[in-house]
C-alpha cells in the first residue's frame, strides 16, 4: 500500500524522496481526513487566539513540525512549477501578503491536493 501511495505522490512537482518519506512516515492519516483536519494535523491551519473581547491575529501553530517543514520546502519548488499554485502565489503577492504567508498558503494547498490524490488513488490534474 505504501509503495502504491509513494508512486502516486512522486508525480507531484516538489515532492522528492525526502518529502515523500516524511509524508508517508509522519502522516499516516493522509487520504483519510478532510482538508481542514489534515491541514490542522500538519500544522498548516490558522488557529485563533482569542479571549473574551480580545481578538488576536490567527496564526499557524501545533501540528507535526516535521511535516510542516517538509511541505514548506516542497511549496518552494511547487509554487514555481505548478500553474494553479503559481497563480495562487501571484494573486496573494498582488494583495500585499508577506512572502512566508504565501508559502504557508501554498504548502496548505499542496497538502490538500496530495490528500485528495491519496483518497482517490489517482493523480489529479494540477494544470
Amino acid at each position: 500500500a505504501l509503495s502504491a501511495q509513494a508512486a502516486l505522490l512522486t508525480a507531484v512537482p516538489g515532492i522528492g524522496p525526502t518529502v515523500l518519506a516524511t509524508l508517508l512516515g509522519e502522516l499516516p492519516e493522509l487520504g483519510t481526513l478532510c482538508r481542514r483536519r489534515i491541514a490542522s494535523l500538519a500544522g498548516l491551519a490558522p488557529h485563533a487566539r482569542e479571549s473574551g473581547t480580545w481578538r488576536g491575529a490567527r496564526r499557524i501553530w501545533g501540528g507535526r513540525r516535521k511535516v510542516r517543514e517538509a511541505l514548506y520546502i516542497a511549496a518552494l519548488s511547487a509554487s514555481r512549477r505548478v500553474p494553479t499554485l503559481t497563480a495562487m502565489r501571484d494573486r496573494m503577492r498582488l494583495k500585499g501578503k508577506a512572502p512566508k504567508t504565501i508559502l504557508i498558503a501554498v504548502a496548505r494547498q499542496l497538502l490538500v491536493i496530495i490528500n485528495a490524490m491519496s483518497r482517490k488513488g489517482a493523480p489529479i490534474a494540477m494544470a
